[in-house]
């Protein structure tokens, strides 16, 4: 007979962070022999005596787990991207949505990161929101003890790596670009792409006599308007969607219908005729309106290297061209003016007083990364070359704002990347944690890809948290992704010594195995009902 959720977070929280294995277990594992009657006492028995002594233990845990956290840093779990059911009223799953909350409170989580889809709570028309479902999961959260980091998702589910169910923009939203292709990125073959919004114009009032980041605005409002008794409590912080999967960048590797494929070095993406418009302005601004035609023809196709291509090849391509850093300076500005556009509009709701931080996603873009033009990252629009930094004036632009920067890739090692395409996503962590430190922003951090191994674990713990100096570390890290994997025993017991050094700085890694050992034995019934409750 196994306890009820309630009991099991409860016992589970009580022991398994203080690290008392045994007891955690004897509490949690019922007898195997014993009488209906029996068990029913002894349960009685058990809740007189939570008022009293388990509520003592709470608060000698979470006064530990609050002074560890200090020198730590606290770990959140993404929802699957389903959580809310498409009409927008309810949660897929709910059992398994609770099994999976009290199962992660029990690990040491700090909290979950959730999408508000654009494309579900606004979907039958403009400034009619339905944020029901988003307020049950809340309610959820709050009563089980764990934080939310919301994200504004702007952009289409679908389409890019990890994308596994189909969430498209607002109906209304749709209809208009149907109207007008070119409110869709396009690039020189005039392929549209309806992943966002494209940011050529962000100040046209082409949705019903709103502009886009109006329309972001509006949103950003209406959540806050919903949620005001959540922030600050239990929404601690917003994450503001820039772009597709909510980065900050343009639709330059689009995985839909074989597009791309890594490590292709993507396309750009400037031929709607609004940023083609701009473009042509700032070509006759510099004196010379023969750039501004469109973007460089000779920079291949999606799936090229850069050595196939003439604008990207070695120190003599068009990238380093006066041309070459025309364009690339316009490209990358145009998309820094964006993120002030909509994080201007952010901080007008969520400014003093909110209780949420602000942050915003910039993509883990590692391929090609030890080539001299770092063809991909451009074409992205980071205008970060051998000789250029393209992320610190990022990060100074989010400083402007007082956002995060939330970095993804944080997992990877540069000897699992395949070498002949020159992969460092280690030099590029690091290389942006340095513009984060040098603008004085705050650097969150992300696993680009599903990894439930000691060794991804490892390489989270040395860039996140083992940092002798407080100001090095990382503000949070998201865990990507909640599922049944994550709920094998296995995983289970690895994550849960992962979140115990992560949380408590310095750590010994065999120390946090031994609780981890303690807490998997004691939650064992509660994460196998998460598991079985998510596949179904």
């Amino acid at each position: 007979m196994a306890l009820n959720l309630a009991q099991s977070a409860a016992a589970a929280a009580c022991f398994a962070t203080a690290g008392d294995a045994r007891r955690a277990a004897s509490v949690v594992a019922m007898p195997s022999s014993s009488s209906s009657a029996t068990t029913s006492l002894r349960m009685k028995r058990q809740a007189a005596c939570e008022p009293v002594a388990c509520r003592a233990v709470a608060r000698h845990v979470a006064a530990a787990a609050a002074s560890s956290r200090r020198n730590g840093v606290p770990v959140f779990v993404m929802m699957p991207l389903d959580t809310v059911s498409k009409c927008g009223s309810a949660l897929n799953r709910r059992k398994a949505v609770a099994a999976s909350l009290a199962a992660l409170k029990s690990a040491g989580v700090e909290g979950i990161m959730v999408d508000v889809w654009w494309g579900i709570v606004e979907s039958e028309g403009p400034g009619r929101y339905n944020f029901d479902g988003y307020v049950e999961l809340m309610e959820m959260a709050r009563k089980t003890g764990l934080k939310v980091q919301a994200v504004m998702s702007f952009h289409q589910c679908g389409g890019n790596v990890g994308d596994s169910v189909n969430i498209p923009l607002p109906r209304w939203v749709v209809e208009e670009m149907e109207k007008d292709n070119d409110l869709a990125y396009t690039d020189q073959w005039g392929r549209r792409n309806f992943e966002y919004i494209s940011l050529g114009c962000d100040a046209m009032p082409v949705f019903k006599g709103r502009t886009p980041v109006e329309c972001y605005t509006d949103f950003m409002r209406a959540f806050r308007d919903h949620f005001a008794s959540f922030l600050g409590d239990t929404i601690v912080e917003i994450q503001v969607g820039m772009g597709p999967a909510g980065e900050l960048r343009y639709p330059s590797y689009p995985e839909s219908n074989g597009t791309w494929r890594f490590p292709g070095i993507g396309a750009f993406q400037c031929n709607d005729r609004y940023m083609r418009s701009s473009l042509k302005a700032a070509a006759e601004a510099r004196g010379k309106p023969e750039w501004g035609h469109g973007g460089p023809t000779d920079a291949g196709g999606y799936n090229n290297w850069p050595e196939d291509t003439v604008f990207f090849r070695g120190d003599c391509g068009g990238w380093s061209t006066e041309y070459g850093e025309f364009f690339l300076s316009w490209y990358s500005q145009m998309l820094l003016e964006h993120g002030e556009r909509v994080l201007s509009g952010a901080t007008s709701v969520f400014g003093a007083g909110a209780g949420a931080k602000i942050s915003v996603k910039v993509a883990g873009i590692h391929w090609h990364y030890g080539t001299r033009s770092h063809a991909p990252e451009l074409t992205a629009g980071y205008y970060n070359t051998r000789h250029r930094d393209g992320y610190l004036p990022i990060a100074r632009m989010l400083a402007r704002h007082g956002a995060v920067l939330n970095f993804t890739c944080v997992e990877m090692r540069d000897h699992e990347q395949p070498q002949e395409a020159q992969c460092m996503p280690e030099a590029l962590v690091r290389q942006v944690a340095a513009a984060a430190r040098a603008a004085g922003v705050g650097l969150a951090g992300e696993n680009a890809l599903p990894r439930y191994d000691g060794t991804a674990h490892d390489q989270v713990v040395a860039a996140a948290a083992d940092r002798a100096a407080e100001e090095d570390r990382m503000v949070a890290f998201t865990y990507l992704r909640m599922g049944p994997d994550l709920f094998h025993p296995d995983n289970w017991r690895r994550f849960v010594a992962f979140v115990r050094r992560m949380s408590e700085s310095g750590s010994p890694r065999e120390v946090a195995e031994s609780a981890a050992h303690g807490v998997a034995q004691a939650t064992g019934s509660l994460v196998h009902e998460a598991a079985v409750a998510l596949r179904s």
